[in-house]
């Protein structure tokens, strides 16, 4: 396959406004609502509005269930209202959106998708993370790309704060991982194409915005304000991380993650409570305990410290004797297959974030 495909956005506080000119080019008419229960509440009516004034017609709203499993998505085909519609509109988060991706892919639907929280980048991939009915980790999916993401930064604003705080415990991930995974390539005597060297670009790229605005956004977002700093970080989770992992993933290589959601992958089976980019700021100091870098270590724990992201095992629900079982779990991973690790050496280094986290900087 050489055809890469990113998705188009819109932004802003009244991006809603557009969707009817978009639609215009895809010459659709019937559209389905699915998302999380909290997401299709914030944002549906408001879409619907801009829709029927505009001559186009909801064929229904779906909740995708609470977990993005190979039943719900199962169950979502099934509808008949879904099958009926011309494109799918999803809302929500996540674990909503990687559902909705995947009813779309097996419908062979074209797909909008309207992120309501800022958590991760999954409203713009071609790839969703979908889990067990236990809530452990399951495998990757591959759906298409949406096509378009309206992303209201009203709508960020005024949910939640911990899924934006979240986000950027999720989005700091990006640039290290990436980075690692396509320095092991290279080790391994692999010559990049030019897909992979944009992509990590991109990357590259996401990472300072985090570090700059993170602090102010979640104070605005913890005061429903729409501001620069919701929206920069808003742009670079949802746009630049997801572009930079559209790229980076694709049928020939993958280096989309490593170290990092490897230890996120792995502690699903053992604690489910915490949110996934609260764990994977915890494996990005486990990343870089592993290859040494203790100034950008010392770095992400001062981050995390001042935004409240963790930098201890506690806060996240494990401890320092798990870091044996959480390496056993890590190395059955797809990071793994990928960029393989030392066991000894990857034990060792949860044990040094978790030292270094509790430590005064």
């Amino acid at each position: 396959m050489t055809t890469n495909y990113m998705s188009n956005y819109s932004y802003g506080p009244d991006c809603f406004k557009e969707i009817p000119e978009v639609l215009d080019k895809y010459k659709v008419h019937k559209v389905v609502f699915i998302g999380g229960e909290k997401a299709l509440k914030s944002s549906q009516e408001d879409v619907k509005d801009v829709l029927e004034n505009n001559g186009f017609y909801v064929t229904g709203s779906f909740v995708y269930g609470k977990n993005a499993t190979q039943s719900n998505i199962d169950k979502l085909v099934e509808k008949s209202e879904i099958q009926d519609a011309d494109i799918i509109f999803g809302f929500g988060g996540g674990r909503a959106l990687d559902t909705v991706k995947m009813v779309a892919k097996d419908l062979d639907k074209t797909i909008f998708t309207f992120p309501t929280i800022c958590s991760n980048c999954s409203a713009g991939t071609g790839i969703s993370v979908l889990y067990k009915e236990d809530g452990s980790f399951d495998r990757y999916g591959y759906p298409d790309v949406p096509a378009h993401v309206f992303i209201n930064t009203s709508v960020i604003a005024k949910a939640p704060k911990e899924y934006f705080w979240a986000g950027i415990g999720d989005g700091i991930s990006k640039a290290p991982e990436v980075e690692h995974a396509v320095a092991a390539a290279v080790e391994r005597g692999v010559e990049l194409p030019h897909t992979a060297v944009l992509g990590a670009a991109i990357a590259a790229s996401s990472k300072d915005a985090f570090y700059k605005y993170g602090e102010q956004g979640i104070k605005d977002v913890g005061n429903g304000t729409v501001s620069k700093a919701i929206e920069e970080i808003a742009l670079d989770i949802l746009v630049s991380t997801g572009y930079a992992s559209n790229l980076v993933n694709q049928d020939d290589f993958y280096y989309n993650s490593c170290h990092a959601h490897a230890f996120y992958n792995a502690t699903t089976a053992i604690k489910k409570e915490p949110l996934h980019g609260q764990v994977v700021s915890f494996g990005v100091m486990v990343l870089h305990a592993y290859f040494n870098e203790l100034e950008e270590l010392k770095k992400v724990i001062t981050f995390n410290k001042k935004l409240g992201l963790p930098v201890s095992l506690a806060e996240i629900g494990l401890k320092a004797s798990d870091a044996e079982k959480i390496t056993e779990l890590a190395m059955q991973t797809n990071e793994y297959k990928h960029t393989p690790f030392d066991k000894e050496k990857y034990i060792e280094a949860i044990k040094l974030a978790y030292r270094m986290g509790s430590e005064k900087i």
